[in-house]
């Protein structure tokens, strides 16, 4: 059984929500107690928040030919890897290392965030994001969710839109 999400207005604490609004973005927090034995953390971000998972973006950390990029797919699909390398003119693309994708991003797994990562690397924002005047992504920790417009994502990561999720 879902928990009732706790929603707070521009509460901070994660570089994410630092970064947002250091830059000046409309968003809001989306708190809820995290469940360590979910099978899915994505899975879970959108049923504690009642947001519908094609909302709901998960955060990957790929590796497309040697160098760390990152992947922002709903959670209802997948990551195509192949067109994760085409999207940033790669050839190969794998999944990253989870110590490493933890070392680089600053953040743990299941609680990656596009924004304000340790180290800015590449991202994709699948584009399937447009459809949608807003989408969460994790906020920085395990049981926060952010949401925002895609294109302020975008912008502020520097995404670039290719079709990289698959359903």
């Amino acid at each position: 059984m879902a928990k009732k999400p706790k929603k707070q207005q521009q509460s901070g604490g994660t570089p994410a929500t630092v970064a947002l609004k250091a830059a000046g973005v409309e968003f809001t927090v989306h708190a809820y107690d995290h469940d360590p034995a979910h099978p899915s953390y994505g899975e879970e971000a959108a049923e504690a928040t009642g947001v519908s998972p094609d909302r709901v973006f998960k955060t990957l950390v790929a590796e497309v030919d040697g160098n760390l990029t990152v992947a922002v797919v709903p959670v209802a699909g997948s990551l195509d890897l192949k067109a994760l390398a085409a999207a940033v003119g790669g050839k190969r693309a794998a999944m990253a290392d989870p110590a490493l994708a933890e070392r680089t991003t600053g953040y743990v797994r299941g609680g990656i965030s596009p924004l304000g990562q340790r180290k800015r690397l590449p991202t994709v924002l699948d584009d399937s994001a447009q459809a949608h005047a807003t989408i969460c992504v994790s906020a920085g920790r395990r049981g926060l969710e952010v949401e925002l417009s895609p294109t302020d994502l975008a912008r502020l990561t520097d995404a670039v839109l290719a079709p990289v999720g698959r359903t």
